[in-house]
């Protein structure tokens, strides 16, 4: 909570595999206790705490809600490493123990968490969305946008789109070349040219996908309003969409980030994807706002 006379804030560190947060309680509040500019300033790596964005733990009715500021001060639908942060930081507030279920309300609409007696966090994505205008991208008018060309910096990328609440630009690579190896990519250069591309009204995250087998897939993400990241729940989430869409993998499959591991299910009989992954707590603090 906020100390007006001092203007501090406590706070606690949690980071699900590499992709790190600076979670609030802000339960007695409606709002964000603190603005944009000063979660910019707090996720500073050099001149403030650190973190991919500040996490506020919300009420909604009997249940919770999640809000979250980008490090860039961009608010995001939703945060699928973020969300298992918040379970676990929901448990470590009541104090209880596993399994633990609990549902919270995003911009992206209602999740449920599941945390588990194995230290996983599971969480009902629901459906993905599909359809061009809903991305929203305008590589279609209508329709799904399954390896529709894009160009980029003169050269031409097949990209397969989809929306976990959230925007993603899936590609496996160029037209014409062979799959990606997405280690060597220049992540840093390219990253915000299909961030901000034109085609991209609500700019987006981008996900470059190398294929091990039909089970097993690995992802370099560009994260909209945070850059490149350790990792990125939404986008394995998007990533395994796309891969079943281009035929290239199966509905379960094991995602690699550059942080660890996610367990991705895209279930066909109810057209939800499930992520399963851990979280855990850094260290907690205090910090002094600026004026």
């Amino acid at each position: 909570m906020v100390k007006e006379s001092k203007r501090t804030l406590e706070f606690v560190k949690y980071q699900g595999i590499g992709n790190d947060f600076i979670m609030v309680n802000n339960l007695d509040f409606s709002e964000p206790i603190i603005t944009a500019a000063e979660a910019v300033r707090l996720c500073d790596r050099h001149l403030g705490i650190g973190g991919d964005g500040v996490i506020f733990v919300m009420r909604d009715g009997e249940d919770y809600q999640m809000r979250i500021y980008n490090s860039d001060g961009s608010e995001p639908e939703m945060c699928g490493n973020g969300i298992r942060c918040f379970a676990k930081y929901l448990a470590d507030l009541e104090q209880a123990s596993a399994p633990r279920s609990y549902k919270v309300l995003t911009l992206a609409g209602h999740m449920i968490l599941e945390l588990r007696e194995d230290g996983q966090v599971c969480v009902d994505m629901g459906p993905p969305i599909l359809e061009a205008p809903q991305i929203p991208t305008k590589l279609a008018p209508q329709g799904e946008v399954v390896k529709a060309p894009l160009d980029v910096d003169g050269k031409t990328w097949l990209m397969t789109c989809v929306s976990m609440g959230n925007p993603h630009a899936i590609t496996f690579g160029q037209e014409g070349g062979e799959g990606l190896n997405v280690d060597a990519l220049p992540l840093e250069q390219i990253g915000p040219l299909f961030e901000h591309h034109e085609v991209f009204p609500a700019r987006t995250n981008t996900e470059f996908v190398e294929v091990f087998s039909r089970n097993h897939l690995k992802m370099r993400v560009w994260e909209r309003g945070a850059g490149a990241t350790q990792a990125c729940g939404t986008g394995a989430c998007a990533v395994v969409v796309a891969a079943v869409k281009e035929g290239r993998a199966e509905r379960r499959c094991t995602v690699d980030l550059p942080g660890g591991p996610l367990e991705i299910e895209w279930r066909e009989s109810d057209n939800h994807i499930y992520m399963t992954g851990p979280a855990k707590r850094v260290f907690q603090g205090t910090v002094v706002l600026e004026n």
